[in-house]
């Protein structure tokens, strides 16, 4: 027998567990959903759906402003929850709440604006011929364990798809199952009281009710960060469907830098390099998709003992689950048995699920295909290699995995090897970054938050920034369809003021020349 609560949850005798990763002890989490209850959610979902699409976009920016302001005023609540599951300390969750609720905002704006939807209406040659994106239906949402509330409950997958009109069914993460369940009861308060529909949000936890997600007939595409693992089993699940549809798992890879000939000679440039680099490894404990887990050096230039000293000063702390402590250590010793030798580490806590920040040096030839050494280790960890030339450094970045970010730590625009390095990390990256590094990533009109597989399973979508909307919607035409017929966002007198390309000419959104 099973109840169903605000959040859209089943409550059964069946529990989540939350574990504190500072000391593993265990408290009850939320009930694990009924798979009877996912399908009555993926209906409500289903039976809203059209509704929830045809709403202006303006409206469903006040929805998402609604969930911004709600997450602000619980953020010190919200905070302490995910910290007791996470351990990640109440400042870094502090900002990332005010970050969930910037993405919302975000994501509102962009929906209002409207290009997203590429109006295009054409009426030459005789023929009435009118083109948008719609939205496709029920979207599943599986969040991230790294980020509990910018990739979580209601991070970007949920806002994105939330703003392109499409309703959100959305797995809470094992890792900090009372945090999500918590968030699903303030999205839905939210939701429900800016006037969205009752089918636009809904939360369920549990493995079992995950797998029921991606295989209810009403969902339309599935919305995944975390592990390879988990991710091409989502791929693979969604495509033995009945009725295949797209999921876009954002996997992460061994995101490579690159540390330049000129820049190397300069021991300024030098050292700033290292402790930038360690800075970005270790940030969250290693625990980020856009770490840089391998930097490649000139040979002779003294960069692994450079990164070493830099990282004497990191604070050691702990990974988010046991499952992610324990593959850490079986990584680190996988990594050595792949020809890799440690450099320096940093003591890790005695209790917990603890990690050691470590540096690890291997030879450019033990970066063969199919080496451990060309995998990602989650946690604080990176591996050194040298160069002999940049014939050689081409070699390496060529045996590479496709990454979602790829660094250069330069001697300055005048660096004679920034014109070709550049062009050549773009083909195997989704973002290139030049003095800089890839931790960090701003949710903008300009992101890509993506990669070639197998960084991505969809290497032309992004899962942060404007154009994460896309990855929800399709292209319709309509040929001579008449007025009373039309979404509204093709009517000729443009109700929701959209930008449009009438007869291939651009307009503006009050339809004027642009």
């Amino acid at each position: 027998m099973s109840t169903t609560g605000a959040t859209g949850m089943s409550t059964t005798e069946a529990t989540e567990v939350s574990r504190d990763p500072r000391t593993g002890a265990r408290t009850e989490g939320p009930a694990v959903t009924a798979v009877d209850e996912v399908a009555r959610l993926a209906a409500r979902a289903a039976r809203d759906a059209e509704s929830i699409a045809a709403r202006p976009p303006a409206v469903r920016a006040d929805w998402l402003e609604a969930v911004a302001a709600a997450l602000e005023r619980d953020t010190e609540e919200l905070a302490a929850l995910a910290d007791a599951e996470t351990a990640l300390g109440m400042d870094r969750l502090r900002g990332e709440v005010g970050r969930a609720a910037a993405q919302a905002r975000f994501y509102g704006r962009v929906a209002a604006e409207g290009s997203w939807l590429d109006v295009r209406i054409d009426r030459s040659d005789g023929v009435d011929l009118r083109r948008i994106n719609r939205s496709l239906g029920p979207v599943a949402v599986f969040g991230a364990s790294n980020f509990p509330f910018a990739f979580g409950v209601v991070g970007h997958d949920t806002s994105s798809a939330l703003a392109a009109g499409c309703p959100v069914l959305v797995k809470g993460h094992p890792a900090h199952p009372r945090l999500s369940a918590r968030l699903g009861a303030t999205v839905t308060a939210a939701l429900r009281a800016a006037g969205a529909p009752e089918g636009a949000f809904a939360l369920v936890h549990g493995f079992e009710a995950g797998l029921a997600l991606v295989d209810a007939p009403e969902v339309t595409a599935v919305a995944f960060t975390g592990s390879q693992a988990g991710g091409m089993a989502l791929v693979e699940r969604a495509a033995r469907r009945p009725v295949p549809v797209p999921v876009f798992a954002e996997m992460g890879t061994v995101n490579p830098a690159v540390l330049t000939p000129a820049a190397a000679a300069d021991d300024e440039v030098l050292r700033t390099a290292a402790s930038g680099f360690v800075a970005s490894f270790t940030l969250g404990q290693g625990q980020f998709c856009t770490k840089p887990g391998l930097l490649l050096a000139p040979r002779g230039s003294g960069a692994a003992d450079a990164v070493a000293g830099a990282l004497a000063g990191t604070e050691p702390g702990w990974l988010l689950t046991e499952n992610i402590a324990s593959a850490y250590r079986t990584g680190l010793a996988d990594l050595e048995a792949a020809g890799a030798r440690p450099v320096a580490s940093v003591a890790a806590h005695p209790e917990g699920f603890a990690a050691a920040p470590t540096l690890l040096t291997a030879p450019a030839e033990a970066l063969v295909p199919g080496s451990r050494l060309l995998e990602e280790c989650f946690g604080p960890v990176a591996l050194v290699v040298e160069y002999d030339d940049t014939e050689q450094l081409r070699a390496l970045l060529a045996r590479l995995q496709p990454s979602l970010a790829a660094a250069v730590a330069s001697a300055g625009e005048t660096d004679p090897d920034l014109p070709w390095l550049v062009p050549l990390l773009s083909r195997r990256a989704g973002r290139v970054v030049v003095d800089g590094w890839p931790t960090g990533v701003v949710t903008t009109w300009a992101q890509q938050h993506g990669g070639p597989w197998p960084a991505t399973s969809r290497p032309e979508a992004t899962s942060v920034g404007a154009a994460a909307l896309d990855r929800f919607t399709r292209p319709v035409a309509f040929q001579n369809v008449p007025p009373s017929a039309l979404p509204d966002a093709l009517r000729d007198d443009n109700p929701w003021r959209l930008p449009r390309r009438i007869d291939g000419v651009r307009e503006t959104n009050g339809g004027g020349a642009g």
